[in-house]
């Protein structure tokens, strides 16, 4: 089983958009494929039609006294469950604060659905919190939606430098351009420089693009959707480029 991680400092960059979409691209190459939503604001839940299910016990799911395969919901899609988001993961920082061997949380949460899942997604939140570190520690990849601009791109650099410092291993990154304007120069410009300056950058760019904002409409992955459209094409690409490297 492997652990993705779909991650940015910034938010509005297009987490959730790529988590949904490529964790059903996943699944619909008959993968099994659970797509965790640890951001509270819950879109990926949103999205999947699914509400929250810890009904309290989010702590007892995420950090033992019950397993996590009770909280997972079967989604519409073939071989896709997911963990829904709660409010209460507001508190994540707290509650791990507080857990003793903290440092392989994660693959304890995992642990009692190894077998039943060949790749995990988590939907994170923004910024740079305790959990996030343990994801960064955890992971086996973290996928990283830049938008071609000047402080996203900051922003990556920010994150690079910070896996620096901490001693995480900066192979687990893989960027690539989110929500790209062709368009815009500065747009291919920074694409361009980007790509040249890392050599980790998956050199994908998913487009702006008014149906990936309608999927809060029809509630359903646009891959789903409209599989042949600009969009869903490039995060299959995507998913292919990435389980590749993996």
């Amino acid at each position: 089983m492997k652990i993705i991680a779909i991650y940015n400092i910034k938010g509005g960059v297009g987490k959730t958009a790529t988590s949904v979409n490529i964790a059903y691209a996943a699944a619909s190459e008959g993968k099994r494929v659970l797509l965790m939503d640890i951001d509270p604001q819950g879109a990926s839940t949103y999205y999947f039609k699914s509400k929250p299910s810890f009904q309290g016990d989010a702590k007892k799911v995420l950090f033992g006294g019950k397993s996590v395969e009770s909280s997972i919901r079967e989604t519409e899609f073939t071989n896709l469950d997911l963990l829904p988001a709660d409010s209460k993961y507001r508190k994540l920082d707290n509650f791990l604060h507080e857990m003793k061997n903290s440092g392989s949380w994660l693959g304890k949460l995992f642990a009692p659905v190894k077998k039943q899942y060949d790749y995990v997604f988590i939907d994170c939140p923004p910024s740079i919190t305790a959990v996030s570190e343990n994801i960064f520690e955890n992971a086996d990849a973290i996928l990283v939606p830049v938008i071609p601009t000047i402080l996203s791109v900051r922003t990556y650099e920010q994150l690079r430098e910070f896996f620096k410092e901490e001693g995480y291993d900066r192979k687990k990154l893989h960027p690539f351009f989110s929500m790209y304007e062709r368009r815009k120069n500065m747009h291919n410009e920074s694409m361009e420089s980007f790509a040249k300056k890392y050599p980790e950058c998956i050199n994908i760019a998913i487009p702006y693009n008014s149906e990936i904002e309608k999927m809060g409409e029809y509630r359903a992955p646009i891959v789903h959707k409209y599989p042949y459209a600009e969009a869903s094409e490039a995060y299959q690409k995507l998913w292919k480029k990435l389980k590749n490297k993996l």
